[in-house]
């Protein structure tokens, strides 16, 4: 894959801008923490060379002194939110994100339900937390938040909170997803600290939007893509503008809420540290990109998956088409449109000439495959043969999976499962091939291409399964599908 960010700098530079922000507050840091911690799937896709995991390895480098506070907002909790890129919910991502803290030696102190009015999933999810020996505090909703400063740096506001009991230096809060709470939870402590006398500082690691790339990047552009839900739009910063004479990007509720961070600084410290909401940021991201134009077309791309995803969810009943159409404006300003995503139309060629479901996929040295549907395999399935053959330089002649193993398979599923579609799921089908590489060569040669898939893009003519959803999502395949599914049924179980 080629390589549009410097990781090894970023790391660097990052690091030294966190440390450079503990040592101006001389108490305590609340530090809001956006994105994906472990599995910031979303900039190693638009900065290609980002790792996934380079948050969480700078901040190993001050684990003594961090303590992780999860924020979780109620009303998600209630709504069954999922998390897209790992297709779970909000609530089971967070005791992952629990389990992965610990595994790295951290110590997480708390979980924190945000907007909590009573939900009942809500109440349900901290007993099951406190079952397992989890602190769960609780934060409100706050009437007028946040217009009304007067209220909510006050007793009736944050003061309404629970307040979350720490014990180290730097209290890291992050979340399942964006619109979680995590900078109102920050400024609830800081409210808190500040009538217990304790003195306390903020500073948000927000990834997207890049403040010192243009506004309408395609970088910063993929960001308002990926937040269609939650109305985020990328501005100009003015208070940094004001302050500076110095144009920066920022988004809207960053900048809707300074007025309040600036507030309550103003009133604990007797001015505030910052003077703008870039002011409180510590990216250095766009400081590390080494190749704009790879950067550039990898975000378009991304605009492009998140478009074929919330057409995905407006198909399954999961979206009314507003975020369709917000990120259809953002294709236009980009000219873009569905088929300039490269495996748009190989794979609906296929179809087309097949009469039925077909998929293509881009390898990671740029050469485009097909996949088409047989009487033993589904397109999805024999798309990934195909690729593995590729990759492995088998001949495309070659039966990695012979009839001989794939038709009882199929009757088993068939007339003893009851399933209506004796296709091999790619799960079923990978294991079918590993035990044929027991005994021949070339299959056991395809499953050593396995690794080499990941970060290919694919395209499916039809909705698939959630089991060949997963299993690319587990290899590393970033899939797009048509809004349609195979049958006309009503029900797709």
């Amino acid at each position: 894959m080629k390589v549009g960010f410097d990781n090894a700098k970023y790391l660097l530079l990052q690091s030294e801008n966190i440390r450079s922000r503990i040592s101006q507050f001389g108490g305590k840091l609340y530090l809001e923490f956006g994105g994906k911690l472990f599995d910031d799937h979303h900039a190693s896709r638009v900065l290609p060379g980002f790792q996934p995991d380079t948050k969480i390895r700078m901040l190993l480098q001050l684990k003594e002194q961090v303590e992780i506070i999860v924020a979780v907002s109620a009303e998600d909790i209630e709504k069954h939110k999922v998390r897209g890129d790992l297709g779970i919910p909000y609530t089971n991502d967070t005791l992952r994100l629990i389990d992965a803290f610990r595994s790295f030696g951290f110590y997480v102190g708390s979980v924190v339900l945000t907007r909590f009015s009573g939900q009942p999933t809500a109440v349900l999810f901290q007993r099951q937390l406190e079952d397992s020996g989890m602190k769960v505090y609780r934060h409100y909703p706050i009437e007028g938040y946040p217009y009304d400063i007067s209220k909510i740096v006050s007793p009736e506001g944050y003061g309404k909170n629970d307040f979350v009991e720490t014990k180290n230096s730097l209290v890291v809060v992050t979340a399942p997803g964006p619109g979680s709470g995590k900078m109102a939870v920050c400024l609830s402590q800081l409210y808190h600290e500040h009538q217990r006398g304790v003195q306390a500082g903020y500073a948000k690691y927000e990834t997207f939007p890049v403040h010192n790339l243009p506004l309408r990047h395609p970088v910063n552009l993929a960001y308002e893509a990926a937040t269609a839900d939650l109305n985020d739009l990328n501005m100009i910063d003015p208070f940094h503008l004001d302050a500076y004479n110095i144009t920066s990007v920022n988004y809207n509720r960053d900048i809707e809420i300074f007025p309040v961070l600036k507030t309550m600084f103003e009133a604990m410290l007797g001015k505030s540290p910052y003077q703008s909401p870039t002011d409180m940021g510590v990216n250095r991201a766009g400081d590390c990109i080494i190749d704009d134009e790879l950067v550039r077309e990898a975000a378009k791309n991304e605009i492009l998956r998140r478009y074929y995803q919330e057409l995905y969810r407006q198909r399954r009943g999961k979206s009314d088409g507003r975020e369709i159409y917000r990120i259809e404006l953002l294709m236009k300003e980009l000219s873009l449109t569905a088929q300039s995503r490269t495996v748009v139309k190989p794979a609906l060629e296929v179809a087309e000439l097949t009469c039925a479901p077909a998929a293509a996929i881009q390898v990671p040295d740029g050469n485009i495959l097909t996949g088409k549907t047989s009487p033993l395999l589904g397109a999805a399935s024999a798309l990934l043969l195909n690729a593995l053959k590729y990759l492995g330089g088998i001949d495309a002649e070659v039966h990695l999976i012979g009839p001989e193993v794939i038709e009882p398979v199929q009757e088993l599923k068939v007339s003893v499962l009851g399933n209506s579609n004796p296709h091999l799921h790619i799960d079923e089908l990978l294991v079918a091939l590993s035990i044929c590489a027991v005994t021949d060569s070339n299959a056991k040669i395809a499953i050593e291409q396995l690794q080499k898939l990941r970060g290919s893009e694919a395209h499916s003519t039809v909705i698939l399964s959630e089991a060949d959803e997963d299993s690319f999502r587990r290899l590393g395949i970033r899939l797009t599908c048509e809004p349609k599914y195979e049958t006309s049924k009503l029900y797709h179980g």
